[in-house]
């Protein structure tokens, strides 16, 4: 019989991650786990309390939150490879497709929350030392000789992607066609002397380590840099950018095991709130709301061109002719 009840373990094991695995709720007391994309980390611990508060006097329940942070792509992978993860809050929808592909997400959850299940955007911008010492203004200043640029890697980070898509944008403008797009854009990418596995990585790259002249980053990530370092860099809001949209989703696959899908519903619920939509705009997210907006158009350039994800044709379209292993972006970084 122990034997029996050993192989059963083992079975529960591999199918769903642990045997005996203690409840994520005991009572009126409930655990969630967020996995998102690493620039969050800082805007995601006042969301939790925020949350955990508002929540509890409302409905009697102590929801608290654990957060995990890293690479967009890295942080879907883990997800599939076992992270016991009720709530994704990632860097692209293409990540969050991942996870629907393997049934850890419904199919249709996208649609599951307003604005494609976005619930802010952000995008892309340049930070580079006090005096802006090269004189960097736009992205064609990326291409000239000796600017060194520090970004993170596509295959690991929707920032990246977002980056690299911007950067795209902005050749498709100036240089007449895609073949002008990508002839910038492999000029550009030769000039990125460190390609980082996570945006945050590459902020360590530039901020601790001293190393490039420009990094290329999100919004939030820049007004973070200069809340700490007012004295220290410049942001440069380049002519043309992209609207980057990041998703997030319940992962039903682990939350109907839980026993914490309703509770997870309503933790991304609440980032469409007005005083989360706030808190986002409070920390550099663009909110979705555009009544919270526009109480801080002082805060973000609005004259920007932007293009969205619908104008390259969506994310699957994106990845498979610019990510995929032998995709443009192989194309141009390897050679």
């Amino acid at each position: 019989m122990k034997y029996i009840f050993v192989v059963i373990c083992l079975l529960v094991l591999a199918v769903y991650g642990g045997c005996g695995r203690e409840s994520k709720v005991d009572g009126s007391h409930v655990r969630l786990t967020n996995v998102s994309y690493d620039t969050t980390r800082e805007f995601y611990e006042r969301y939790n309390q925020l949350f955990h508060d508002t929540y509890m006097a409302k409905t009697g329940y102590d929801v608290n939150i654990s957060q995990s942070h890293g690479g967009s792509s890295g942080q879907a992978r883990s997800v599939m490879e076992g992270n016991n993860a009720d709530v994704v809050t990632l860097g692209s929808e293409q990540d969050i497709n991942l996870l629907a592909k393997v049934h850890l997400i419904q199919d249709d959850w996208i649609d599951a929350f307003p604005n494609h299940s976005a619930p802010y955007t952000s995008t892309i911008v340049m930070l580079v030392r006090k005096g802006n010492p090269l004189g960097i203004q736009d992205w064609n200043d990326l291409i000239k000789t000796d600017v060194h640029v520090i970004a993170p890697d596509p295959k690991s980070s929707s920032g990246a992607c977002w980056i690299f898509l911007a950067a795209w944008y902005y050749g498709s403008q100036y240089y007449g066609d895609d073949t002008g797009a990508k002839e910038f854009v492999h000029k550009l990418y030769r000039n990125v002397t460190i390609l980082d596995s996570g945006a945050r990585s590459s902020t360590t790259t530039f901020v601790e380590n001293g190393q490039g002249d420009v990094l290329l980053l999100w919004e939030n990530e820049a007004f973070h840099l200069l809340n700490q370092y007012p004295d220290t860099y410049e942001m440069i809001t380049p002519s043309v950018s992209i609207q980057a949209e990041p998703s997030v989703a319940v992962v039903t696959g682990v939350t109907d095991r839980n026993g914490t899908t309703t509770f997870a519903k309503d933790y991304i619920s609440f980032l469409y709130d007005e005083q989360s939509q706030r808190l986002l705009a409070d920390y550099g997210f663009r909110p979705s709301n555009k009544r919270v907006m526009a109480d801080y158009t002082d805060r973000f350039n609005t004259q920007m061109k932007l293009t969205t994800i619908r104008n390259f044709g969506g994310w699957p379209a994106v990845y498979e002719r610019f990510f995929k292993d032998g995709g443009v972006f192989d194309e141009i970084y390897g050679t």
